[in-house]
């Protein structure tokens, strides 16, 4: 399978071991799950569309998206503009950030539909975000979803995370009309029920599957921290228990993972409840270390039986 994840790839700087002190490193939501999916399906194509600019930490940017086995070519170069910058606090493994974006060149990413149309027509299943759609201008934002409709219309497998940031819209009507403006493309939709819930009023988890479903997506997987994940598909509604954690380091890139197992097994045409398994398993291996992009036994993940 190949797969094509669309969103921006900022410059982090996040807490060390030794306290007090920054180390710099590049990850950002889809970026994160493309990286986790080149780690655990070293057989599968991941490529990467954004935009960075013609600097020096641009240039330190692409040469980290090659070195993680990422394809590289849909990466555009904006001259005179930068990447986005973020920092990490984290409070007993939750994290908070503080972001600076306002130059940063993926906010036009979209903006070639020549570029769009060509990297989805190479690609099986395509991956983007609530964020991704938060970055963009109006006019980029409906470039990118008409050309998601169009790749849909072709038979590729569209998949969203509507990975809810209300601090990046200019008000909420705006991100709830987006998101399912989103969730209307794609077949396959990965939310987290937290934030369905304080943006969207589900009362739990069921409801947030049969909002999506009702808007045209076709697989449901709802996250929810430590509580079990619904999946949905057609009729088919069920749990998947979370194993927790001893320890959590860091949450950082938890569903980012999450996302990159489940795409993993639903390559190999696995169940649900074992692609969903995997998914929880991969995700519980990042967040019990620190960073956003972390290294991980692929031989832990085996299991993808219910806890």
């Amino acid at each position: 399978m190949r797969v094509l994840a669309i969103g921006e790839c900022m410059a982090e700087l996040a807490p060390s071991e030794t306290e007090g002190d920054l180390r710099l490193g590049f990850a950002g939501d889809t970026f994160n799950t493309a990286w986790y999916l080149a780690q655990v399906a070293p057989e599968m194509q991941v490529s990467y569309l954004t935009a960075v600019g013609d600097d020096a930490i641009s240039e330190k940017m692409k040469t980290f998206v090659i070195d993680s086995r990422i394809d590289d070519q849909f990466v555009q170069v904006i001259p005179n503009k930068t990447v986005g910058l973020y920092i990490v606090s984290l409070d007993q493994g939750e994290r908070s950030f503080s972001y600076w974006r306002g130059q940063s060149a993926a906010r036009s990413l979209a903006d070639k539909s020549i570029v769009l149309n060509d990297a989805m027509s190479k690609a099986d299943l395509i991956y983007f975000s609530g964020i991704t759609l938060a970055i963009l201008p109006i006019e980029g934002r409906i470039s990118l979803i008409s050309a998601l409709k169009k790749a849909r219309n072709q038979g590729k497998i569209i998949a969203f995370d509507p990975n809810l940031r209300p601090k990046l819209w200019a008000s909420d009507a705006e991100m709830k009309k987006a998101i399912m403006d989103g969730a209307e493309v794609s077949d396959i939709v990965l939310p987290s029920f937290e934030d369905e819930a304080a943006w969207f009023n589900d009362t739990n988890p069921t409801a947030t599957a049969d909002r999506y479903l009702t808007a045209g997506a076709t697989t449901i997987v709802v996250k929810d921290g430590a509580n079990p994940v619904l999946y949905a598909q057609g009729q088919t509604y069920a749990k998947i228990p979370v194993n927790p954690v001893e320890l959590l380091v860091d949450s950082t890139a938890a569903g980012d993972a999450f996302n990159a197992g489940f795409f993993a097994k639903y390559n190999d045409n696995e169940t649900l409840k074992n692609a969903t398994q995997y998914a929880c398993n991969l995700s519980r291996e990042v967040v019990q270390q620190r960073g956003a992009l972390v290294q991980i036994e692929i031989a832990n993940l085996s299991d993808t039986s219910s806890s």
